[in-house]
């Protein structure tokens, strides 16, 4: 009879004395996170009826996440998972049983975004964050960054339409210069600075024109820097009993802010810019200056994937 995978580790480790694949973090988020409720929504992607047998969801799910974490493609996460028994460990892989090729992680990686699980995924992993505690809520930062298209970019200005249709170009804030690709909008919670939300849009969507999907209505303030600033959102947020926390701007009617705007401006900056944390890690360690995917749909469901994973790390960080 064939064991499982944690008999066969336990069976190894006994053999030779010692744990087979130690790695701290991802026994801990092992540890952390309900994994029979990320299973349950999983089970919505049936296994095909003929062929080779599909591998278990959660297995595939948790390899997922294993990639963003450290930055792997297809292929050299199936690499990875020959190679490093922390891997198997953390993705329930025993020690001699096959492992998912590339082609197989890339198709069911596509069967989550067709299926719109990734959002779901994301929701139930913020959801377990707020059981713990972890959820703070005493206010929502409400940014976006460009992120460069998968694709080389028509030039600038010409009729010409990119490989990617979904893509378009995206004045830089602050700076000089455009970026052809797609528009990550966020909003994190203060304090914490898990991500409670994130859309995705082409590189040309305003920020405002998304800013109030991403007021989660819980929150006790917004902050968000001038790009955000109506009259309309300064009004719904006070309707709703949600401290105003956006930065003012010029306008035509008055080119200069007196001295409390500016005096304001200065506090909220301050608060805010711990959104500019989230966007570091994301382009930084999680390799988020560019997609990796053709399309919106396909990029959605990838940028609530690393969300997800940024806040599962970072949720083992809070409860050191």
């Amino acid at each position: 009879m064939k064991r499982d995978m944690s008999d066969q580790f336990s069976l190894a480790e006994a053999f030779v004395g010692r744990k087979l694949g130690a790695n701290e973090t991802l026994e801990r988020i092992g540890q952390l996170a309900k994994w029979y409720r990320f299973e349950k929504l999983l089970a919505r992607l049936h296994a095909a009826e003929t062929g080779r047998p599909s591998y278990p969801p959660l297995v595939m799910f948790k390899a997922l996440l294993l990639a963003q974490w450290y930055g792997l493609s297809d292929m050299g996460l199936e690499e990875a998972l020959n190679d490093r028994l922390s891997f198997r460990r953390f993705a329930g892989l025993g020690l001699d049983g096959d492992t998912p090729d590339h082609t197989t992680l890339c198709r069911f990686r596509n069967d989550l975004a067709a299926a719109g699980l990734t959002e779901k995924l994301f929701e139930e992993m913020n959801r377990q964050l707020e059981r713990l505690g972890l959820m703070l809520k005493r206010g929502t930062l409400i940014d976006a960054t460009l992120v460069e298209a998968a694709t080389k970019p028509p030039a600038f200005g010409s009729e010409e339409e990119g490989s990617d249709p979904d893509a378009a170009f995206g004045k830089r804030s602050g700076r000089g210069g455009s970026v052809y690709g797609f528009k990550a909008h966020v909003a994190v919670d203060q304090g914490s600075i898990l991500v409670r939300d994130a859309v995705l849009t082409p590189g040309n969507v305003n920020e405002t024109v998304v800013a109030d999907e991403l007021i989660q209505g819980d929150e006790q303030a917004v902050y968000a820097d001038a790009a955000y600033d109506t009259h309309e959102r300064r009004a719904t947020l006070k309707g709703r009993a949600i401290e105003d926390g956006i930065m003012h701007r010029p306008n035509k009617h008055h080119p200069e802010l007196p001295p409390w705007q500016r005096q304001r401006n200065r506090a909220i900056s301050a608060i805010r810019a711990q959104v500019e944390t989230t966007f570091a890690i994301l382009k930084r360690h999680y390799r988020y200056t560019r997609v990796r995917y053709l399309g919106l749909l396909k990029n959605q469901s990838h940028l609530y994937l690393l969300c997800l994973a940024l806040n599962l790390r970072r949720a083992v960080v809070l409860t050191r």
